[in-house]
């Protein structure tokens, strides 16, 4: 199972009027409702992360490993999306990643940029959308929750 993350506005509320901390790696604390909401989603699906975000390639996987420790969340692994050279908006970086990929439909993607409401409805009914300035929410989480029970394979008895 795959997690397609992104940071700002899903980790981290994005809010003119306030600016978020930034801890002592030098990355903006993540919300708490947000790290209490993404540690149910990767315990009851036992998710590994790829990083979206356009700071993905700020860090090392094993710092961004770091990073998630240090703000209680523990990911067995951490990869993330190939620079993005050709500045492509998000929804266009993801469709280029599952039309080279051919990934199969054990993926959650949660972001909160809204030119994701254009993905194929393949990638689309995988979307868990947060608002930017709000983050993941217990509620999101549920959805999320929901959406990856469905797409498990069914046991054959």
């Amino acid at each position: 199972m795959l997690v397609y993350l992104d940071i700002d506005g899903v980790m981290v509320p994005a809010n003119s009027w306030r600016k978020p901390e930034i801890l002592e790696d030098g990355f903006p604390e993540f919300s708490s409702k947000a790290v209490k909401s993404l540690v149910r989603i990767i315990s009851n699906s036992n998710a590994d992360i790829v990083l979206t975000t356009s700071h993905k390639y700020k860090y090392t996987l094993k710092e961004w490993k770091t990073i998630f420790r240090r703000r209680n969340i523990n990911v067995n692994k951490i990869t993330r999306l190939p620079k993005n050279l050709n500045h492509l908006n998000r929804k266009d970086e993801l469709i280029s990643w599952f039309d080279a990929k051919h990934i199969n439909d054990q993926f959650i993607i949660i972001d909160d940029d809204k030119s994701l409401n254009g993905l194929p409805d393949f990638l689309k009914n995988k979307l868990i959308q947060t608002s930017g300035s709000v983050g993941l929410t217990d509620y999101l989480a549920d959805i999320a929750i929901e959406k990856i029970e469905k797409s498990k394979p069914e046991v054959v008895k």
